[in-house]
């Protein structure tokens, strides 16, 4: 007896949910998956590789941050580096006797210590110079390029952090040097930290 009244209650349970299903589905508005817009208005153009390159960015950012942070750095205790220029200028290395680095000749320099190290730098084109040879000047690690410069139309800035190991060789070098003004031109290099990581 009991049996038969819950069968009858869950049959009708049944017949009511198909019973809203249909209402629900008969009676449901279409609705459009996007809004007209006003008359006169103009669309927004985002492209979708905008959002993504702003996306990427943010990351890239973000991780170079935190990696920083967590890494161990050795601050370096006092200040060591080198400029060589403008000219007649010639090489300035602090201290003295800089235990960083050492020159190798005019506008190359030898890596004598491994650490984080901040490459900076300014090439002025001689835009009366009329040669053959196109404009380019290049910064250099053990003669693999680091940085190339092929614009003489306005005053070129160089440089930026490195990781360097000892015995790497950096060097300045000018496709000629009559395409650039010596007088304005140098670059240096200044140790920024040891980190631990560096081997």
């Amino acid at each position: 007896m009991l049996l038969k009244e819950v069968q009858e209650m869950l049959g009708c349970l049944v017949l009511e949910l198909s019973f809203l299903q249909c209402m629900s589905l008969r009676h449901m508005e279409i609705m459009p998956l996007h809004h007209a817009s006003p008359p006169g208005a103009t669309k927004p153009r985002w492209k979708p590789w905008v959002f993504s390159a702003l996306v990427l960015v943010l990351l890239v950012c973000s991780f170079s941050t935190v990696a920083f942070t967590l890494l161990p750095l050795k601050t370096v205790s006092e200040p060591c580096g080198a400029k060589f220029g403008p000219l007649p200028a010639r090489w300035r290395m602090r201290p003295a006797q800089s235990p960083c680095v050492s020159q190798v000749a005019d506008w190359r320099l030898k890596i004598l210590e491994g650490g984080l190290y901040l490459i900076f730098g300014q090439v002025v084109p001689n835009k009366t110079f009329r040669g053959p040879a196109p404009f380019e000047v290049q910064l250099r690690k053990n003669k693999g390029i680091m940085q190339a410069l092929t614009s003489n139309a306005t005053i070129q800035h160089l440089g930026g952090t490195y990781e360097l190991h000892a015995g790497d060789i950096l060097d300045l070098i000018f496709n000629c040097e009559h395409q650039v003004l010596m007088n304005n031109t140098y670059w240096g290099i200044l140790l920024l930290a040891n980190p631990d990581f560096i081997s």
